[in-house]
């Protein structure tokens, strides 16, 4: 195979930057196109050869003469462009797919709502934080919350409190008199009153949040597990275990889709707990 008909690569951070994210998402491949000649310096032939297209093709693409929008030709421009499993999602696309030599295909990521993994929170900060920047819909699951909402510094804090559009905001905290409190507490080190104290605190400075969006605050009765963050159709997922925090765990990041099961799980969980919870804000 000669070099002109190998798939583009360009690296992984190209395709984190904010304008092709919003290219993809609006499926604007004549922007996909650009970006690809200007990041990895190729001209109009290369990508034609890589995607499967004419040249005239991507030129009339390139210059908004024509649209691309049929599915099998979105799966081969995002093979011949190599495109990472997130880019290939915000396309509406599955994640990538690999061929055995008997001609199976097999997907690489056993759930393509899965669509990436973060060591911890720490790490994941900046997307969850410029994700929620954009929403209208922000679900908490946690134990007390003070990392997430309940500090000036938590995670979330300045993208509730600063919401320029409504905001609907509901949280789930860990019921002080649950005698899993009590139990969580033992996990992690720390005393009951202690932790049913920052769940308080965390209630109180949820109130003050009321003034600029619609903040609903529940209580729940069981042992932590999940730790979630849902921002409208995108959730991360952590997990709390006994002297484990949920800000310490792997973050997965998943993205609603239509037979996925680990996201509507975890938002038919997230909604039964509401709908059983003690409501204090």
């Amino acid at each position: 195979m000669s070099a002109g008909q190998l798939p583009i690569e360009l690296p992984d951070w190209t395709w984190q930057r904010a304008e092709i994210r919003a290219a993809l998402r609006a499926r604007d491949i004549g922007a996909v196109f650009r970006h690809v000649q200007q990041f990895g310096g190729v001209s109009q032939a290369r990508i034609a050869t890589a995607t499967g297209l004419y040249q005239a093709r991507v030129n009339e693409i390139i210059n908004g003469r024509r649209e691309v929008a049929l599915l099998d030709v979105f799966e081969r421009i995002a093979d011949g462009l190599c495109l990472p499993d997130d880019a290939r999602h915000l396309l509406g696309l599955a994640s990538k797919r690999e061929v055995g030599a008997t001609g199976k295909v097999f997907e690489l990521a056993a759930f393509p709502e899965v669509v990436r993994v973060y060591a911890s929170q720490a790490s994941a900060a900046e997307e969850i934080q410029r994700q929620a920047n954009t929403v209208t819909e922000v679900d908490v699951l946690a134990v007390r919350g003070l990392g997430l909402l309940a500090l000036n510094d938590s995670l979330l804090r300045d993208a509730v409190a600063g919401a320029g559009a409504p905001m609907r905001l509901r949280v789930l905290l860990l019921d002080p008199a649950a005698p899993a409190l009590a139990r969580r507490a033992a996990e992690i080190g720390e005393s009951s009153a202690s932790l049913a104290d920052g769940v308080r605190l965390a209630e109180a400075r949820l109130q003050e949040l009321t003034e600029v969006c619609d903040v609903q605050v529940y209580r729940y009765r069981m042992l932590p597990t999940w730790r979630v963050i849902r921002l409208d159709t995108t959730m991360f997922v952590s997990a709390f275990d006994a002297g484990w925090e949920g800000h310490e765990s792997a973050v997965y990041k998943m993205v609603e889709t239509p037979h996925g099961p680990l996201y509507r799980g975890c938002r038919r969980m997230f909604e039964a707990l509401i709908e059983d919870g003690e409501r204090t804000v």
